[in-house]
């Protein structure tokens, strides 16, 4: 297992922005400091040889603006938030604008566009970085002082950990997640759409027209959202509208570490098992997606890549019926995803 690190350059504000190479037998894993970024997750297929399995991009330039979220560690509070606003002990909190309406993925200046503080260290089992933020208090409008922390890891059973915490001085929401785009052929090997995927949840969270909950959890019986037995993200899709961007209830005991996702490919025989301790799992079929400048020379079109988001669900801090999303002194935020990987 090794940690090698590299310079990538400085961005408008002067600020550093690192990369980090993680090596534990023939996978690795590359992270950056801008966005606390899953840039690369290279696996040594056996049918396609070395595969780099997330979408991302070529220069540091790019990588600024990313309007896609491609890799980021997003917060304070992943996914969406309606009206831009949340009421809590009375206060109402306005919250950025960047959704139509509604706040997404924390703001116009979230977590992933921050430089985030890493710090290297290998432990018996494999090799990690721990990127620390302090989001301070109304940032982006948010009440209260975080101290945040995201570790990524890779460790000897070919396994990606991500392990997110947050201690609060007041309470507020918070949501992390990672948005990577996999495609499990390669990135820029064409779209998604003949992946297979199993997904462990019989409900999902209803949204409207803007992709903001109803509060009802529906089954996911009969429909188009059934992932429960293998089937290809293009099966059902067109019956979707636009294509997956809803928040999956995961089952069995939030808290605990449980299967959440399973994901295949055929034309490189990697799958991508996923486990959580969290409510919920978004998944987007990279809808959004359009002429994407990758890396080396890939583009990015529609359904290029697919995102599974662990979190809470969307829209939380309004809705008493949803898990809460509300930590405080007395209740930190502490969540962890798995990802692992076979071929």
């Amino acid at each position: 297992m090794s940690i090698t690190t590299k310079t990538l350059g400085l961005i408008t504000s002067g600020e550093k922005v690192d990369m980090y190479f993680l090596q534990e037998q023939e996978v690795m894993l590359a992270l950056s400091s801008l966005g606390a970024a899953i840039v690369s997750i290279i696996i040594p297929s056996k049918k396609k040889g070395l595969c780099d399995i997330c979408l991302g991009y070529s220069t540091l330039d790019a990588y600024t603006r990313n309007t896609e979220f491609l890799g980021v560690t997003v917060g304070r509070f992943a996914n969406r938030i309606g009206n831009c606003a949340f009421n809590l002990n009375g206060k109402t909190y306005a919250l950025y604008n960047n959704d139509n309406g509604n706040s997404l993925h924390g703001g116009r200046i979230g977590f992933d566009k921050r430089i985030w503080k890493a710090h290297p260290h290998i432990e018996n089992n494999g090799s990690f970085i721990t990127f620390e933020l302090d989001s301070l208090e109304n940032d982006q409008g948010y009440p209260g002082n975080a101290r945040v922390s995201v570790t990524y890891g890779l460790n000897k059973s070919n396994e990606v950990i991500a392990e997110y915490k947050a201690l609060l001085d007041a309470p507020s929401p918070v949501n992390l997640t990672n948005h990577t785009y996999f495609n499990l052929a390669g990135e820029g090997c064409g779209d998604i759409l003949s992946h297979e995927a199993k997904i462990y949840a019989s409900l999902y969270v209803e949204i409207d027209d803007n992709l903001i909950p109803t509060g009802r959890l529906m089954s996911v019986d009969n429909t188009p959202f059934d992932f429960r037995k293998r089937k290809s993200f293009g099966q059902d899709i067109a019956t979707t509208g636009k294509g997956y961007d809803h928040c999956y209830v995961i089952d069995g005991k939030v808290g605990a570490l449980r299967p959440c996702a399973e994901v295949f490919e055929k034309s490189s025989g990697i799958t991508m098992r996923v486990s959580t301790t969290q409510p919920g799992c978004q998944l987007y079929t990279g809808n959004s997606l359009h002429k994407i400048n990758g890396k080396i020379g890939s583009v990015y079109n529609k359904h290029s890549g697919f995102c599974l988001e662990t979190q809470n669900f969307p829209d939380s801090p309004n809705h008493r019926e949803f898990p809460s999303s509300i930590f405080a002194p007395e209740r930190p935020y502490h969540e962890k995803t798995v990802f692992a990987f076979s071929w």
